[in-house]
């Protein structure tokens, strides 16, 4: 995963410099910035379901729990 950090970087610091010299394409930097944008809004509502599963298994364990907790009283 940190060679895959670095090549973006490196990819990344090309691209800015190319933007220095105005010697982008604005069409395709917009398609990478809305392909970015779709992908982190998938991730986030991926994340958010997870989440939220992981609560609910939590609320049910914790009542488990009380309930046998319950019996040694």
């Amino acid at each position: 995963m940190e060679f895959l950090k670095k090549a973006t970087e490196w990819v990344l610091d090309k691209e800015e410099q190319a933007a220095k010299d105005c010697k982008i394409d604005l069409n395709d930097l917009q398609k990478q910035i809305d392909l970015i944008k779709s992908k982190r809004d998938a991730m986030k509502k991926e994340c958010e379901e997870n989440l939220a599963e992981l609560g609910h298994i939590l609320k049910r364990l914790e009542v488990i729990k009380a309930k046998e907790e319950s019996c040694k009283g």
